[in-house]
């Protein structure tokens, strides 16, 4: 590439959001009523990177906003680090999983806040049934247009980042048989899946206007696409993923993303872009990333047919190469390889499930050992 288009593409910041779920070490059962002073202490250690969630059984964090992925590793490394400490203390443990192995919704208690009192009455059972976490990553993008037309782009690659990060495998103590069961749940709320494309980003603001103009919603929060462009941040934010179990993972997704959006600002500076397909086709990928994670194939859609997902991977880190090096996380991005190669977290623990049932345990001991694996494995590799 020229130094001219060289010179049009900005640095790039990011920010990695994840949600918890806080599990009572004597039954690993989920908390119904976090202990007094939890938050408190949190909010001490952390200030505004932490925030109570929908659910007191829940916890987010949020890393500053980073220059490079290694500064959001370190970063979220620390969060999870911190909250692992101090709820300890409380004879809790965070587990990084979309859902938990066996616990009811129907028993979970929400946070006593206005916001969240507010969307329980407005959603119903729907929102009651919100026991699911997720991971968010905002890859800063101050060009309006360039971020929604990196945001209709984007949607291709949204299914393979789902299938990396599979962490929801079982509901209220049975096997779903989907690697994200959370994508099943979250899609009974309204205004979510994949996000629609725009010509602009004044047709973005005067779509949106419209429900904000007759009171549906209040501001563009509560939209919940799997791809949005943030209210809040001058960011491109992708959420369609479970929240990963593992930091690496964690890690590994961002770097793809980051670099995607990469690739795609630098086909924009010279007058490219990547081909858009019919959202149903999309759909299909979704669909078969949230049933087999990264085991199966997806369809490639330049080539018509099915490809296995590490073909695919191979495929994607080619192409994001250039960007990877130019953004120095090309370790991190290589490491999405090692998800396929041992499974990810919906993988593992339907094998910790299995492997305590062939040694004879109840269904209800098994389960618990995958809430002990969950929980060693959130707070490792610091």
């Amino acid at each position: 590439m020229s130094n001219l288009h060289l010179n049009k593409i900005p640095n790039f910041t990011l920010g990695i959001e994840e949600e918890y779920l806080l599990v009572d070490l004597d039954s690993r059962d989920l908390v119904h009523d976090a202990p007094r002073g939890l938050m408190q202490e949190c909010e001490a250690q952390l200030s505004s990177q932490v925030s109570p969630e929908f659910l007191q059984c829940q916890i987010e964090v949020g890393t500053k906003v980073c220059s490079n992925i290694q500064e959001a590793r370190a970063d979220l490394s620390h969060l999870r680090k911190t909250i692992a400490k101090i709820a300890g203390k409380h004879n809790l443990a965070p587990i990084a999983a979309s859902t938990h192995p066996f616990a009811t919704w129907a028993e979970q208690h929400t946070t006593n806040k206005p916001r969240y009192k507010n969307l329980a009455h407005d959603l119903q059972t729907v929102g009651h049934r919100l026991l699911i976490c997720g991971m968010h990553v905002h890859v800063g993008i101050k060009d309006k247009e360039a971020r929604i037309d990196i945001a209709n782009q984007m949607s291709y690659f949204l299914p393979h980042l789902l299938a990396l990060s599979c962490s929801s495998p079982f509901w209220q103590g049975r096997d779903s048989g989907l690697n994200s069961y959370r994508l099943t749940i979250f899609d009974n709320l309204p205004r979510t899946g994949l996000p629609p494309v725009f010509s602009s980003w004044s047709d973005y603001e005067r779509n949106i206007a419209i429900l904000i103009d007759n009171g549906l919603i209040e501001d563009g929060t509560k939209i919940w696409w799997d791809l949005r462009p943030s209210h809040r941040f001058p960011t491109l934010e992708m959420r369609i993923c479970d929240v990963p179990t593992k930091l690496d993972d964690s890690i590994a997704i961002a770097a793809l993303y980051l670099c995607l959006v990469r690739m795609m600002y630098r086909l924009r500076v010279k007058n490219l872009r990547w081909r858009q397909y019919e959202r149903f086709l999309i759909y299909e990928n979704r669909w078969r990333a949230q049933r087999y994670g990264c085991n199966k194939s997806l369809l490639d859609f330049g080539s018509g047919m099915l490809k296995n997902y590490s073909v695919l991977l191979d495929e994607l880190i080619e192409l994001i190469m250039p960007d990877a090096k130019a953004l120095d996380c090309v370790n991190e991005v290589k490491a999405a390889k090692k998800i396929i190669e041992r499974g990810n977290s919906a993988t593992l623990q339907r094998q910790a499930y299995n492997e305590e049932l062939a040694a004879g345990k109840s269904t209800k001991d098994a389960l618990k050992s995958v809430v002990d694996m969950l929980i060693k494995e959130s707070v490792a590799g610091f």
